[in-house]
């Protein structure tokens, strides 16, 4: 893979993490207990990853893709349990983008894709409650 195509993937996937930091923010209002402290961690943690794909695609001579000013979510947060369900969407699709991008990617990045796939597959687990066999893979019927 060019530095170029390498470089557009981690564009890809800092997109991403600038979506799921907002929706942590939104989600965490929501949130009190022992899951507002995990909405807390979880927004920290997709910070600094998000800070270190910045890093990696300035390294490269890009300008990292700077985050929207606001997303659309995929349904009102109006209560905890909408925040919690918030959250495992966003982070099930994050998966999916780190599961293209490990595709992608080659070396040290392919590992960073993988950490990031399976970061992402634990969290929306726990968002959910169950796992999903095969994270960031589309579900086929048999």
């Amino acid at each position: 893979m060019s530095k170029r195509s390498e470089t557009a993937t981690l564009q890809e996937v800092l997109a991403a993490e600038h979506a799921v930091v907002f929706g942590y923010g939104v989600a965490g209002a929501r949130l009190a207990g022992a899951d507002h402290r995990r909405a807390l961690a979880g927004w920290s943690a997709h910070g600094d990853r998000r800070d270190r794909l910045a890093g990696l695609i300035a390294a490269r001579g890009a300008t990292p893709v700077p985050p929207a000013a606001s997303y659309a979510l995929p349904s009102p947060v109006r209560s905890a349990g909408d925040a919690v369900a918030l959250l495992a969407e966003l982070e099930e699709r994050l998966a999916d983008v780190w599961a293209d991008a490990v595709g992608r990617l080659t070396g040290d990045l392919r590992g960073l894709a993988a950490t990031g796939l399976a970061d992402a597959a634990v969290a929306g687990a726990r968002w959910r409650g169950t796992s999903l066999a095969f994270p960031g893979l589309p579900e086929r019927a048999p």
